[in-house]
């Protein structure tokens, strides 16, 4: 029997709860909810749910405290659902590690689609032709152990950070344009959501570059996209 994919709703309000449960589970998935921050990183570690969908704005540890907390023990996907369609909330969620970010209020046939999505992201192309490994400069990739180093240091990538590094990697010394990155990581849909892109090749940079201000290695072409040379001079 086939494992379905599971997926813990969090939000404060039980129509919201109630109304999400049986589109998703019309929809083929299992669902868990919490109505709660605390209840749901409780469940994080002890259901393992295959996604998270997270409200921001509730009692107690609010979603941002919520993610805070759930990144320190695991690597699940969430997607922020939210009523506060601010930019800067955006940007502070997918900081934290949000995989995704819906306003509320969302039409739920969007939220599947996202879901769908990431559910893509989590199954390896089996088709595709992957190398074994990549250096440059300082950088070393593993692709089969997904493994990489920094100056002979393990370093630990988000699955994000990962699939955008691949990318990269995989077509070094070619330019990956904004919406091509935009729609092979997060799908079609995303296509110019440049600012989602920004800020994951920023935690990228991070956690790989000597100077992440003065990239060595992600190379930015203004107004067009990102490339990672074949080599450092």
């Amino acid at each position: 029997m086939v494992k379905q994919f599971r997926v813990l709703i969090v939000d404060d309000e039980v129509r919201i709860i109630k109304f999400l449960e049986v589109k998703l589970k019309a929809s083929g998935y299992e669902v868990l909810t919490a109505n709660e921050g605390q209840a749901a990183i409780e469940l994080v570690q002890t259901q393992e749910p295959d996604l998270v969908v997270l409200d921001i704005v509730m009692p107690g540890l609010d979603g941002f405290e919520t993610l805070k907390q759930i990144r320190a023990v695991s690597g699940v996907p969430v997607i922020i659902l939210s009523a506060r369609d601010k930019s800067t909330d955006k940007i502070l969620g997918l900081e934290l590690g949000a995989d995704d970010y819906l306003a509320k209020p969302f039409n739920p046939d969007e939220l599947v689609a996202r879901i769908e999505t990431v559910k893509r992201r989590l199954v390896p192309d089996e088709n595709r032709m992957v190398y074994d490994d990549f250096s440059v400069g300082n950088l070393k990739i593993d692709f089969k152990k997904r493994i990489v180093m920094v100056e002979d240091n393990e370093i630990h990538l988000t699955r994000i950070e990962w699939l955008l590094l691949s990318e990269l990697a995989q077509n070094a010394g070619n330019l990956l344009l904004y919406e091509d990155l935009l729609a092979r990581i997060w799908g079609p849909e995303y296509r110019n959501d440049i600012q989602i892109l920004r800020t994951w090749i920023s935690r990228l940079r991070n956690k790989i570059e000597k100077d992440p201000k003065n990239s060595a290695i992600i190379k930015t072409v203004p107004k067009t996209g990102y490339m990672i040379e074949d080599y450092i001079s």
